[in-house]
C-alpha cells in the first residue's frame, strides 16, 4: 500500500520519464491519471515530476517540455514511470539505465509503459521476470533480452515491484490497476468514471491482436482454401481438404506449410477465429448461432478457442467490439 512506499515526503510521488521523441499519448496517460488534481477523489493526491536527461527535451508532434527534473530525481520517487520510447532499436541512456537500477535499488515501484519496456530490461530489472509489452515489439524485446520471459498477449504485468504494460490503451490499465492498488476500488471506480473507461481489465486479457491474414497462395491452394471457407459450418478433415484439392493428406500438409506456416488443422482454426469475431462484431445472432455458423458446434467449443487464443470469452469479445465501428 501506499504508506508503505511512502519515502521522506508526505505525498506519492510519481516520477514520469521523457524521452526524446516519446509519443504522445504513453507520456499523457500518466500525466492525467497520476497529474491532475482531484482533492474529493485522491487526498493526499500524487506528486508527479517529469524527468529528463536533456533539458527542453522535444516529444512527439514537436511538443516541447521546458521545465522538468533530471534523471537523478528517479531515485528519490515512490513510482517511476518510463513510457513508450521514440525508436525501440536505440539504446536507452546509459544515464537513464543506471538511474533506474538505482531507484529500484531504494525500493521504488518502476513501470514501463508499452517500448518502455525496453529501457527496464536494458536496467536489467526483467531478468527472470514475466514481461509484455506492444505485440509488434514482443519479439524484438524477447530477442534482445533472452533472459526477459516475454508474454506479448497480455494487457499487463506484476512481478512484485516491476510492472509493463502493452501498447496504448493498455497503458491506462496498468495506470489504473497501480491506483487501486494504492487507493482501493471505490476511489479507481470513480476515476475510470471520470476518465470514460472501464474500471478494471484483467492483465491476462488478450491485447486482441489481429489474426494473420495469410498472402493468397499461387501454386494451387487458393481453390482449397476458399471451398474451405464456404464450408467452415461442417466438420472439415484434412482427408476432405485433401479430397478436393486433388493430392495426399501428405501433400496437403507440406504445402501449407510451406505457404502458410500452419497445419491444415491450425488454419481452419484460424478462419472459425476470425468467422466468429466477424459474427460478434456485426450481428446479433445468439452464442450458439455464431458456434454453428463458424464451425465450433457448440458454444463450449467457441467458448474454449476464444479463451486458448484470444483470452477473453465471446460474450466479453462481443461487448467490446459490438458497436465500436
Amino acid at each position: 500500500m501506499i504508506d508503505s512506499m511512502r519515502k521522506n515526503h508526505d505525498r506519492h510521488r510519481v516520477a514520469v520519464v521523457v524521452t526524446p521523441g516519446a509519443p504522445l499519448f504513453e507520456l499523457a496517460v500518466p500525466c492525467e491519471v497520476f497529474g491532475s488534481p482531484r482533492p474529493d477523489l485522491i487526498d493526499p493526491p500524487y506528486e508527479l515530476i517529469l524527468c529528463t536527461g536533456e533539458p527542453g527535451v522535444r516529444v512527439a508532434s514537436g511538443f516541447q517540455v521546458p521545465e522538468a527534473g533530471t534523471l537523478a530525481d528517479l531515485i528519490e520517487a515512490d513510482t517511476v514511470i518510463v513510457p513508450a520510447c521514440a525508436d525501440v532499436d536505440e539504446v536507452p541512456s546509459a544515464e537513464l539505465v543506471e538511474a533506474l537500477r538505482a531507484a529500484h535499488r531504494q525500493g521504488a515501484r518502476i513501470v514501463g509503459l508499452c517500448s518502455g519496456a525496453f529501457a527496464l530490461a536494458e536496467a536489467g530489472l526483467l531478468d527472470g521476470r514475466r514481461a509484455t509489452t506492444h505485440w509488434m515489439y514482443a519479439e524484438a524485446l524477447g530477442r534482445r533480452y533472452p533472459q526477459v520471459t516475454v508474454d506479448p498477449a497480455v494487457l499487463y504485468t506484476a512481478d512484485g515491484t516491476v510492472y509493463t504494460s502493452a501498447g496504448t490503451a493498455a497503458a491506462i490499465d496498468l495506470c489504473l490497476e497501480l491506483v487501486r492498488r494504492d487507493r482501493g476500488s471505490v476511489v479507481v471506480n470513480e476515476l475510470a468514471r471520470r476518465l470514460v473507461v472501464p474500471p478494471h481489465r484483467t492483465a491476462d486479457q488478450a491485447q486482441f491482436v489481429p489474426l494473420p491474414v495469410p498472402t493468397e497462395p499461387g501454386t494451387g491452394l487458393g481453390p482449397v482454401v476458399e471451398w474451405a471457407r464456404a464450408h467452415l459450418h461442417e466438420r472439415l478433415t484434412l482427408a476432405d481438404l485433401a479430397a478436393y484439392a486433388h493430392v495426399s493428406p501428405r501433400t496437403l500438409m507440406r504445402r501449407f506449410e510451406r505457404e502458410y506456416a500452419l497445419t491444415p488443422s491450425r488454419w481452419l482454426q484460424t478462419e472459425r477465429l476470425r468467422r466468429a469475431q466477424h459474427l460478434l462484431e456485426s450481428t446479433d445472432l445468439a452464442i450458439d448461432q455464431v458456434a454453428d455458423h463458424s464451425g465450433f458446434g457448440t458454444p463450449a467449443g467457441l467458448r474454449q478457442a476464444f479463451s486458448q487464443h484470444l483470452h477473453t470469452s465471446p460474450q466479453v469479445y462481443r461487448s467490446t467490439f459490438r458497436h465500436a465501428t
